[in-house]
């Protein structure tokens, strides 16, 4: 009898595989051959998900927010008060543990490769206005706001809009620094920097 494949469960096996390798030996090191071997299976196996580098490094991009995306989505639905809410969920862009650190290794490494491969520009800018959006909720958390309801949806107020293209720039400064330099920061110390820049925020009147 042929063997059943749970091809969603193989792929997250893969999704695993491939990330641990970029985040140990960079890009370079992730190839079709090196991921087959290190998942234990045939390179025609690969072909289901990924034929060549390209495409494997669109899957590790794609799986990361994916991750990240279901993460935010959980603390959207829970009973939170907005202060907490806003902090949990600019956290799930930050290295804080181990399954983190090792997305943000990705997706940073993705992030550099899209600037020299225009295939995949197109993530890098789906990746730009995600982060914005969570940004723009992390804002409207804070204060209390309705949310924007899609990815692109902007403040009716300059003074909002600038809140949050600010603590954009904070938050990638701070995922920059935490992923480059690990020994500098503790999760402690990380969380009580997002959540000192939440309170700096204000109130919208102030802007």
């Amino acid at each position: 009898m042929p063997k059943v494949v749970d091809h969603e469960q193989r792929r997250e096996e893969l999704v695993r595989v491939v990330w641990e390798i970029i985040s140990r030996e960079g890009i370079e090191g992730a190839t079709v051959r090196r991921v087959a071997e290190a998942a234990g299976i045939s390179v025609g196996g690969l072909r289901h998900y990924f034929d060549n580098q390209r495409g494997l490094l669109s899957f590790a991009a794609e799986a990361v927010a994916r991750s990240v995306t279901k993460r935010i989505t959980g603390h959207l639905d829970a009973e939170l008060p907005g202060m907490r809410r806003a902090q949990l969920i600019l956290e799930e862009m930050l290295p804080l543990d181990d399954d983190r650190r090792v997305e943000v290794d990705v997706w940073l490494a993705c992030l550099v490769r899209s600037r020299m491969d225009e295939s995949m520009a197109e993530q890098r800018r789906a990746g730009w206005a995600g982060e914005r959006h969570i940004c723009r909720l992390a804002v409207a958390f804070r204060h209390g706001l309705p949310l924007p309801t899609r990815i692109g949806q902007e403040f009716g107020d300059a003074g909002l809009e600038g809140q949050a293209m600010r603590l954009h720039v904070f938050m990638d400064g701070l995922t920059l620094q935490t992923a480059a330099y690990p020994d500098n920061f503790t999760p402690q110390a990380v969380r009580r920097m997002v959540h000192e820049e939440l309170c700096r925020l204000g109130e919208p009147s102030a802007e």
